[in-house]
């Protein structure tokens, strides 16, 4: 173990300070590449599958993985030899996690509502799915059978008809998307699933792949890299999207009473899923702050990924920040809108009520993040980059749109008839007034 890997998580002293939202960020930026500068470097590929469509996936997955995915549409036979050749304890858990995800889905549908306002006067308000959604699982440096779960349960729950999963073109199985990510769609019931990935997939879902008769879709999600999200963000408008959940996100607040040992492990956890992942501790105790330090240097160096997770906790995303005590730090965690926090104090059930800012909260040392990804029940595709200020998690929310009726008759309208009518003439729209009042002419 080097010098430089035992010092790789750099402590940020903020006691004293008056926090907000500017020094919060500033102190702990995320990763260098942010996602105004990603759009623009993203921006011709987008062009170029808008025109060229499928040709245009099929040269950017032969120059950047040096593989060519093609056919793009996977077929039936391949989705089923995927299930069928599937390790059986695998997809157990695989199962399990489906149940879970689906009865927290279940759980969550919202209710349609039906006002009565006056004899004759109703509003109702009813949920709606999108008609279809294209459902993005990663597949750069892990495989994510979880995400398909995360994307297409609570989809199905809430009725959509046509769901569509991409993932990327596997350079290790001859240019074909991961076994274990097929045989998950085909355990699902998804039978239509594309063979590619990174922003020129969410492109081909915005846009259509005309030369295999693909329509595009209304609605994207799910996670990815910088790119995919500001793919996202790019697009947005010609199609729906979720959040932009990008690279990972963890914020731990702790205080005195925390084993540094489960913080350490849940921020080389998370750590290991990309260089640009974000690991932040914040605490108002510099003897945990030290030991937790401590910690992630033998767990980091003898992890499977450990030069990955070096690199992430190094870079400047990362940090142990020192508060002046717990109000402070769950100001700075409200400013900071962190995908996945951590809460670990003697005092949960008070602090909770007191965070408005996070894409999902793991409460306690026995709910770690590494739960929430895969069988914990709730949804793993959550906000990242701030996104948590005004965004939700993925969820069954996502594929619905509330959508009112209004429901009046005769004497509902003529009550309010000359009300409708004032509004209308002090706006100087006298029309709108008309076109009620000629509803009532002799």
């Amino acid at each position: 173990m080097t010098q430089s890997q035992q010092a790789n998580l750099r402590i940020i002293d903020l006691r004293g300070a008056e926090l907000d939202s500017s020094l919060v960020n500033a102190s702990v930026p995320r990763a260098s590449v942010d996602i105004s500068v990603a759009i623009g470097q993203i921006q011709d590929l987008l062009a170029d599958v808008k025109l060229r469509g499928a040709d245009a996936i099929v040269d950017v997955t032969q120059e950047r993985d040096g593989v060519d995915p093609r056919p793009i549409r996977v077929s039936q036979a391949e989705l089923t030899n995927a299930l069928n050749t599937l390790e059986p304890s695998l997809r157990s858990s695989i199962e399990e996690s489906i149940s879970r995800v689906r009865k927290v889905s279940l759980a969550t549908m919202p209710q349609a509502v039906s006002v009565s306002l006056s004899a004759g006067a109703k509003v109702h308000q009813r949920y709606v799915p999108v008609d279809s959604v294209g459902l993005y699982v990663p597949g750069g440096k892990a495989v994510y059978p979880s995400s398909v779960i995360m994307n297409v349960v609570p989809a199905q729950v809430a009725g959509v008809q046509r769901l569509v999963v991409a993932t990327p073109a596997q350079k290790d199985f001859g240019g074909r998307p991961h076994p274990t990510v097929l045989a998950t769609a085909a355990l699902l019931g998804v039978d239509e699933v594309l063979c590619m990935g990174g922003p020129a997939a969410i492109a081909g879902f915005a846009y259509g792949l005309p030369q295999i008769g693909f329509e595009p879709v209304n609605l994207v999600t799910g996670p990815g890299n910088i790119y995919v999200a500001a793919a996202k963000r790019a697009l947005r408008g010609t199609i729906g999207i979720d959040s932009e959940a990008g690279t990972t996100e963890i914020l731990i607040l702790a205080d005195e009473t925390a084993n540094a040992r489960f913080i350490a492990f849940d921020l080389v956890s998370q750590a290991e899923h990309d260089e640009a992942a974000a690991s932040v501790l914040v605490t108002p105790s510099v003897e945990l702050a030290h030991a937790v330090i401590n910690e992630i240097s033998a767990i980091a160096a003898n992890t499977q990924h450990s030069e990955r997770v070096f690199t992430a906790l190094g870079g400047q995303q990362s940090a142990v920040v020192l508060v002046d005590d717990l109000a402070a730090g769950i100001r700075f965690a409200n400013d900071y809108a962190t995908e996945h926090l951590e809460i670990h104090t003697k005092v949960n059930e008070a602090v909770l009520p007191q965070i408005t800012n996070a894409g999902a909260v793991f409460l306690g040392e026995y709910s770690p993040v590494s739960l929430g990804d895969y069988i914990a029940g709730s949804n793993h595709v959550l906000p990242t980059g701030q996104q948590a200020k005004f965004g939700a998690g993925l969820g069954v929310l996502t594929f619905l749109r509330a959508q009112q009726v209004i429901d009046y008759d005769r004497q509902g309208l003529s009550e309010v008839s000359q009300l409708v009518n004032g509004f209308a003439q002090s706006e100087g729209l006298p029309a709108h007034g008309e076109a009620i009042l000629a509803r009532f002419e002799d």
